[in-house]
């Protein structure tokens, strides 16, 4: 009986002790990006410090279909609106759809865009790496244009955070997540103290990467390591994908297509010798994103792809938008001097 009793007390007391700690902890293991979330790492250790630019909220509206100058067709890159607002001050009029409401530039693509009221002369295809050659091909693949509708479409988009306090975290969370983030870093201490460390694979498909002049490249307070999506592959994006851009330029007669492929993160600050976007710009005069970010990292821009996030920074979206703008102006330029 007196066996029973303590050890009753003693699992109390371990209980108590998980959680306290937790709690303790939960502060810490309150998430702004997606990678220290997926990693439960802090933002304290992680979140980036130097403040963003700021936008003003009007360049983010969204134009009619039957208004716009300019159709952008994306993923979540461009869903926020942010890097079209490069194009917006300039007087274009953006209207922004997703692949998951479009679907593909199918066979009848020309004739329902028309049968929707578009008369503008440029269209924007933006894709992430990692997804561009499977988007591409279903792209190719579908014969019928199926729109899927989303309320979110025509929704008011908001300016992204200029800063947000590191130490800012609550005790909303669970007590089991602030004990795990307590366990990583412990974990993070021991194995980065290493003079050979160079990566960590993480839960969630998250890999931590020691990266080069880091310091001088990323705001965060560790500033030498930097997260990055695991499954972002370190080999050339495949050549079916040029040969794929060819088909569907074929299908948008009467419009400009501009081809927006963003890099990955992992390709910007650890594969950086991909040959893809020199292939593009040469055979169809796409933006060459990765060159433009690999200026930005030789200038030492800071937190362009923020360590603790899967997308890029304010800085980084306008950028992206600088880019594309030259594209559109260099276009209208040539055909005002034919």
């Amino acid at each position: 009986m007196k066996q029973a009793k303590v050890f009753s007390i003693v699992v109390m007391l371990a209980v108590l002790c998980y959680g306290g700690v937790g709690f303790y902890f939960l502060p810490r293991a309150t998430f702004q990006g997606e990678l220290t979330r997926m990693s439960l790492l802090p933002e304290t250790l992680f979140g980036w410090t130097k403040a963003q630019p700021s936008i003003d909220k009007q360049w983010m509206k969204q134009a009619a279909m039957q208004d716009a100058d300019v159709l952008v067709i994306g993923d979540s890159f461009s869903d926020g609106r942010i890097w079209q607002t490069r194009l917006t001050r300039q007087g274009y009029k953006v209207r922004t759809e997703t692949w998951d409401s479009m679907r593909g530039i199918c066979a009848d693509f020309m004739p329902w865009l028309r049968d929707q009221g578009f008369h503008g002369r440029f269209i924007v295809l933006e894709s992430i790496e990692r997804n561009l050659v499977n988007d591409l091909k279903k792209s190719v693949a579908c014969q019928k244009m199926q729109y899927h509708p989303n309320a979110r479409t025509d929704a008011p988009r908001y300016p992204p955070a200029v800063s947000f306090d590191v130490n800012g975290g609550n005790y909303a969370g669970k007590l089991s997540t602030g004990f795990r983030t307590l366990l990583h870093v412990l974990e993070y201490e021991r194995l980065s103290q290493a003079q050979d460390f160079s990566t960590w694979v993480l839960p969630n498909d998250v890999t931590m990467a020691r990266i080069e002049n880091g310091c001088a490249l990323f705001s965060h307070a560790s500033c030498n390591d930097t997260l990055f999506l695991s499954y972002d592959l370190h080999g050339e994006v495949d050549d079916s994908a040029l040969d794929n851009i060819a088909t569907l330029n074929a299908r948008m007669e009467g419009v400009t297509p501009v081809w927006m492929f963003v890099p990955n993160k992992s390709t910007v600050y650890r594969y950086p010798d991909k040959q893809f976007w020199n292939k593009a710009e040469v055979r169809y005069g796409a933006p060459n994103l990765m060159r433009m970010m690999q200026r930005a990292v030789d200038d030492r821009i800071i937190d362009l792809y923020p360590a603790n996030n899967t997308h890029v920074s304010t800085t980084g979206y306008l950028l992206l938008g600088d880019e594309i703008l030259k594209v559109l102006q260099k276009n209208t330029a040539t055909s005002k001097s034919h």
